[in-house]
């Protein structure tokens, strides 16, 4: 029910950065969890990120730790993912969700998702 948008992807060198963006409509969305997932070509969706809806609790799947941020800012209903040190195995569509309950690592976990933004890491 939620509208989820993502942007910011675009190609970048290995090494580079991006930030990504997700703009969410509809009623109270601090009270959402919110997850960053991505896709590669002929791969299973993967869990990269969660921050919960308002008390400042993030998680990160191990192979971002330490490379990628995810942030929120509530007053304008904005999801953010700031990745650095980007890689070529980073190269996915990167897609946010909405989520009844922080931490979810899993698909089923969430249950809006965006059209999701590509993001290519060149080597």
């Amino acid at each position: 029910q939620v509208g989820l948008v993502e942007s910011g992807g675009g190609t970048v060198q290995a090494g580079g950065s991006l930030r990504l963006s997700c703009a969410a409509s509809g009623r109270t969305f601090s009270s959402y969890a919110m997850g960053w997932f991505r896709q590669a070509p002929g791969k299973e969706r993967e869990f990269v990120a969660a921050i919960s809806g308002s008390d400042g609790r993030t998680s990160y799947a191990d192979s971002v730790k330490g490379r990628f941020t995810i942030s929120r800012d509530n007053a304008k209903n904005l999801v953010y993912l700031q990745m650095s040190s980007l890689r070529p195995e980073d190269t996915a569509v990167y897609y946010c969700a909405t989520g009844r309950y922080y931490g979810g690592r899993h698909r089923y976990d969430y249950d809006s998702w965006g059209q999701g933004t590509q993001v290519t890491v060149s080597s």
